[in-house]
């Protein structure tokens, strides 16, 4: 029965990989339509003259949920795709004096916080042992689906809601353990991944730092960007079609199902269709706005999205061996670039940013005595403050110019290769609604059954995957959201789908290699 099912993907991005793995592996027909020439969507590679830079996510966490899904179809995550801990995580220089280098080890990381706030450390044992009960909590919460308002009466979430204290925002639980502002920013940064401030950033999402001390961070040799291809390699190995460049123009329609899509190859009837494109972009241009009920455009109109990032890819002569994999950089006045970003929508004159040096680790990503370097700045999304195609010039030198805030003081004339991505960019040419690049915004009237459902409830025979829809953005979600998608469709075509049951990454210890 299986093998008349036909499963049409719209997108290969991770979520758009993960379920065309697994349900392919199933006995799904699957094809995937991919409007760019290349697999992996924001999880892709882009470069030139020899230089190659993840164009979205760097930071891989947490990998146990994609070793679940490589077990699923019978491989091995670690054998298709070496991964490196990081050892120093990150380095964190607080614009206001003082630097942290995050670490795995729990003695050096005590003593890291004790140099700025000898108070703080003795409370930092306490502050992950009340997330690992936490995590505990949630996890069965974020691998099931949403579907309706009585889910929220599941034993999983009961169970899980004396750790979350809905009330509080995410510095505001940080409170509750950190005094010194500069600690609670090291552990509540982290919240830049859904594209949120701390300050009204559910208090939930302290367990991201957390998955990062507990679980570690990783560098995915060739980018994580290379864990797409190979994905996408394993997923046709597995029997499923994907066709790049072959953007999706219309979606057929029986009444409200889903049959089948046109693209630019032609016409492909589906059992499924699963969207894993932008949801906002995807709804707004693929389906009708009668045929959608609780996500209409006026009702995706009100809906709060995510900022924005400015990102400069620098392909540079020359190593900066001295320069952590991951630095960050945090504005001295952290609350008023935020509300540039998040209320003003203006550009700040002192901005936080992200630095990647991933040739420090991975020299395979530039040519010989070369080394790229990934810039990030968090933005606002897509507004009528700001004109792009007037700003972008002024601030990327800005941007190069808050590089001597991390000790860079020469990258501009060791520029060999560039390339540079505005909010305008993510909008026109990725086709991301504002240019939000982390989708809707994680505010608690944006998640769960109020999220997107993986099973989209405006329409029969309609899944979506990826982090527009439950649980949410950041990669290791994103994956789960494939999981939950699959057993979805499995469950309504009657097809058994195998999600796996993953390992943690402290079984795979012996696989992986620490850099110290």
């Amino acid at each position: 029965m299986a093998e008349s099912k036909r499963v049409v993907i719209i997108g290969a991005g991770p979520g758009g990989l993960a379920s065309a793995m697994l349900l392919a592996a199933a006995g799904c027909q699957v094809t995937v339509l991919e409007r760019q020439g290349r697999v992996g969507g924001r999880t892709s590679t882009i470069g030139g003259d020899g230089f190659r830079f993840d164009l979205g996510p760097t930071f891989f966490l947490y990998p146990r949920v994609l070793e679940s899904i490589f077990e699923a179809v019978g491989r091995d995550l670690h054998a298709e795709v070496p991964m490196v801990r990081l050892d120093p995580q990150y380095r964190l220089i607080f614009g206001a004096g003082g630097k942290i280098d995050a670490t795995p080890d729990a003695e050096r990381m005590r003593r890291e916080v004790a140099a700025l706030c000898p108070e703080d450390a003795a409370r930092l044992g306490r502050f992950l042992e009340d997330n690992r009960a936490k995590m505990a909590g949630l996890k069965a919460v974020l691998e099931s689906p949403f579907s309706k308002w009585r889910d929220l009466l599941s034993p999983h979430l009961m169970k899980a809601l004396p750790h979350v204290r809905p009330w509080l925002s995410l510095d505001g639980e940080l409170r509750r353990y950190f005094r010194d502002p500069r600690i609670r920013l090291a552990m509540t940064f982290q919240s830049k991944y859904l594209g949120m401030s701390p300050f009204n950033c559910p208090s939930l999402f302290s367990i991201l730092s957390f998955l990062e001390y507990e679980y570690g961070v990783f560098h995915p040799i060739g980018g994580c960007g290379h864990v797409s291809e190979v994905m996408a390699g394993i997923a046709e190995d597995l029997g499923a079609t994907i066709s790049v460049d072959d953007e999706v123009e219309e979606i057929l329609f029986r009444g409200r199902r889903a049959v089948g899509v046109r693209s630019r190859s032609g016409v492909h009837m589906a059992d499924a269709l699963v969207i894993n494109a932008d949801f906002a972009r995807a709804m707004t241009r693929l389906v009708p706005d009668h045929l959608r009920r609780r996500w209409s455009d006026r009702k995706i109109a009100r809906k709060r999205f995510s900022c924005s990032t400015f990102m400069l890819y620098l392909g540079l002569e020359g190593r900066q061996d001295d320069l952590a994999h991951h630095t960050i950089y945090l504005a001295k006045d952290y609350l008023e670039n935020l509300a540039d970003i998040e209320t003003r929508h203006v550009l700040s004159a002192d901005p936080s940013f992200y630095v990647q040096n991933a040739c420090v680790t991975d020299p395979s990503l530039a040519p010989p005595g070369c080394s790229t370097m990934y810039l990030l700045v968090p933005v606002t999304h897509q507004a009528r403050t700001v004109d792009w195609a007037r700003e972008a010039p002024a601030f990327r030198e800005l941007a190069l110019s808050q590089l001597a805030k991390i000790g860079l003081e020469d990258v501009r004339p060791r520029i060999r290769y560039e390339r540079m991505v505005t909010p305008a960019d993510w909008e026109g040419q990725h086709q991301i609604h504002l240019g939000a690049t982390f989708n809707l915004a994680h505010c608690l009237s944006q998640m769960l059954h109020l999220r997107p459902r993986n099973r989209f409830e405006d329409l029969e025979s309609v899944y979506l995957v990826g982090g527009g829809t439950h649980p949410g953005s950041g990669l290791p979600v994103i994956y789960e959201s494939a999981r939950i998608t699959s057993r979805l469709i499995g469950a309504d075509l009657g097809i058994p789908v195998a999600a796996g049951v993953a390992e943690t990454v402290l079984g795979k210890a012996a696989s992986l290699v620490a850099v110290e």
